[in-house]
């Protein structure tokens, strides 16, 4: 690839391309090679100008490091059908000032031209307004903006002043184009937020020996062909063809249907549908990237029908007013027999404002909620998040810090403790979960191998796994699950050692051999630092009772609730029991936001009003959820989130106050002949824009959070 580094600072570099030689795709190529490479903090492109500008990391990478990366774009990257098949065209970006400077050219234009073409010209474009204001009648739609904007140019026609009718109707034109512009400006910011690049998938490929490898690589390099690995809990990132493993499929987000689906072998699985429970292998049909894309388009535009009541009362109350439009211009009439001045009063409607400046409202709101790393997943869900009153949190993972600590092992029936981690690791490996990954991590620090040697693991939703290893049964699990469901035989000292772990908050993991526990695990899982901060804040703001149910044992429930300051707690709690609660709380007419992380949090998410998941959740449970919070920010997304929604009500509400008070002293105005009907209409378009403008303020900006 043939390039020019324009300039070049520590840690920053730009660099220019040849805009004939490399095509808008390859370069959207080359920025995806480019941004998965180590050190690489920011990498952007700039098609217009042919230019990648790049921030890195001047511990791990320098500039010759970057130089060797472009040198290295080669036709064998840049010019591979399949590569490019795998990113997305770059769109290009729409002009507004371009779109209007040739509108208004071409209406002034007209006026210079021959009689006859003025008259086709005309025609052609005053036709379809007044036919759209027709259409409306005939349907029964008489209040509506649309036959308000025919009526106007139809009495300007009709009084023979034709340069008015072309005047209004160009007017319009500019309105309508600003408002699709607007829209589709907060609806693309809004994609590209959401659109991450950095989902992370498993790869399976061959090392030099040519034995099976797995790797974690970002889904924007997934090509067809490739085969992932996908288990419980994950969600497929891809359309593809089950090469081996069988696992249970919930299709809801394709089908509808809430009943998973078996799938083995040579059965098609899709992008967006969750592995309830399972291990299968997946050979890409279509590339992650273009069906993720699909899926973050197809959730904002179902979110879209997700309106909030301020939204839905704006469109009710513009509908409303017309007839005070018609009432007022037909008064107007009657009294003073005055066209200009009716066609001034047709001329302003609040129906513009205010069905335009309520969604753009709610857009920008999930834009701002998806620059703090929050994806909502539609504005009622902001709505609902600021009128509840009830949170019910989970406990690990969710109050608790995202990464619990094994702070003891305790082995039984001759096993050395290593030997019980090594057992552990094994089996929980498979498992995105805070206490799962503890494990894991703590025989890693020891470097203690675990191969997997265990035959299929069984995943039992809030108890446990089951496998087999050397022909004999394990389970590693809750107390509940080893002790009450599965009937275990108890150590001498486990009295003493849930004493321990109930005076130090601590969580218990027990692993267990044909019924009989071999070793328990002693996890440490401290609360959250903004924790009780957070709560307190929710408190302020309005939530009157703070819950945590946790599956956790009395005593770690109880110290954790302590520590954060929590109203209420519920211990030793199974799936179930949340959704019971959440529902009791509902039937109350309580308003309920549920926020978890695991896969057992997932029923209880559905079945809040608001269903919030932690950043680093399960696939499935982000799935679920109606929010998903940032990793980084914790439970402080929540509070955000709440304060979000509260000021996108205030805000779409205070802006329809204004729009009303706005457009009747315009009316006025022109009924006391004061403006003429085309000022009318341009004040009318510039107030509606500056209401749109103002719609996309940020909101967090004006609140300390």
């Amino acid at each position: 690839m043939n390039f020019t580094v324009k300039h070049s600072l520590p840690g920053r570099i730009r660099i220019c391309y040849n805009k004939n030689q490399i095509s808008k795709r390859q370069a959207a190529l080359a920025y995806s090679l480019l941004s998965v490479q180590d050190g690489m903090n920011s990498v952007s492109v700039n098609y217009t100008t042919a230019s990648f500008l790049i921030y890195y990391d001047t511990k791990i990478i320098s500039e010759k490091h970057i130089r060797a990366y472009f040198m290295a774009l080669s036709g064998k990257y840049l010019n591979n059908r399949e590569m490019l098949e795998a990113v997305e065209e770059p769109r290009e970006q729409q002009s507004l000032l371009f779109d209007i400077a040739m509108m208004t050219a071409m209406h002034y234009v007209k006026a210079i031209l021959p009689l006859p073409v003025r008259i086709v010209m005309r025609t052609l474009s005053l036709g379809p307004r007044i036919l759209n204001g027709v259409e409306h009648l005939a349907k029964g739609h008489v209040f509506h903006s649309e036959v308000l904007d025919a009526s106007a140019i139809s009495m300007a026609l009709l009084t023979h002043d034709f340069k008015t009718a072309s005047n209004i109707n160009f007017l319009l034109n500019i309105g309508d184009t600003i408002e699709e512009f607007t829209k589709k400006k907060s609806y693309s910011d809004l994609a590209d937020r959401l659109i991450s690049q950095n989902d992370q998938v498993q790869l399976l490929g061959k090392n030099q020996n040519g034995e099976t490898t797995e790797k974690t690589v970002p889904l924007s390099m997934i090509k067809k062909g490739d085969v992932l690995a996908v288990r419980t809990g994950n969600v497929i990132p891809v359309d593809g063809t089950v090469l081996r493993g069988e696992a249970l499929v919930n299709q809801a987000t394709i089908t509808g249907e809430p009943l998973a689906v078996e799938k083995r072998e040579g059965a098609s699985v899709f992008a967006g549908t969750i592995v309830q429970e399972g291990e299968i292998f997946v050979e890409v049909r279509e590339t992650g990237k273009h069906t993720k894309v699909q899926n973050i388009l197809q959730m904002i535009d179902n979110s879209q029908s997700l309106k909030v009541s301020s939204q839905v009362r704006s469109e009710n109350l513009a509908n409303h007013l017309v007839k005070y439009n018609f009432m007022l211009s037909l008064a107007t009439f009657l009294v003073t027999r005055n066209i200009a001045k009716v066609m001034a009063t047709l001329m302003v409607d609040y129906s513009c404002a205010m069905k335009l400046d309520a969604p753009i409202a709610v857009l920008s709101a999930m834009k701002e909620a998806a620059s703090n790393g929050i994806i909502v997943k539609g504005g009622k869900f902001l709505e609902n998040a600021s009128l509840a009153d009830t949170v019910v949190f989970d406990k690990t993972g969710t109050l608790t810090n995202a990464k619990p600590q094994l702070a003891e092992i305790y082995a039984y029936d001759g096993r050395k403790k290593d030997d019980v981690l090594a057992i552990a690791a094994c089996l929980e490996e498979h498992f995105a979960h805070p206490i799962a990954s503890a494990i894991v991590k703590a025989a890693k620090d020891k470097n203690i191998l675990h191969p997997e040697e265990h035959a299929k693991v069984e995943y039992i939703v809030a108890h446990g796994i089951a496998t087999t290893l050397h022909g004999k049964n394990l389970l590693i699990g809750s107390r509940h699950f080893i002790f009450e469901d599965e009937k275990c035989k108890a150590p001498a000292d486990l009295e003493k050692i849930q004493k321990d772990a109930l005076e130090n908050g601590m969580s218990l993991l027990y692993l267990a051999e044909e019924k009989t526990v071999i070793g328990i695990f002693a996890i440490n899982d401290p609360v959250r630092e903004n924790a009780a901060k957070i709560i307190k804040s929710l408190h302020e703001s309005g939530i009157k009772n703070c819950v945590m149910i946790t599956g956790d044992d009395e005593g770690a429930a109880k110290n954790a609730a302590k520590l954060t300051n929590i109203d209420h707690y519920i211990s030793r709690a199974l799936p179930e029991d949340k959704v019971e609660y959440v529902k009791a709380q509902k039937e109350l007419g309580h308003k309920v936001i549920m926020i978890g992380d695991g896969i057992n949090d997932a029923p209880a998410l559905s079945a809040a009003d608001t269903g919030i998941a932690m950043g680093d959740c399960a696939d499935i449970t982000g799935e679920t959820a109606d929010i998903v919070l940032s990793a980084d920010d914790g439970l402080l997304g929540l509070y955000k989130t709440r304060a979000l929604g509260s000021l996108m009500m205030k805000k779409i509400d205070s802006n329809n106050k204004n729009i009303v008070a706005v457009n009747t002293t315009l009316m006025f105005l022109g009924l006391f002949g004061i403006i003429s009907p085309s000022l009318a209409a341009v004040l009318h378009n510039a107030s509606t824009v500056a209401f749109s403008v103002n719609a996309m303020k940020p909101l967090l900006g004006t609140q300390e959070v």
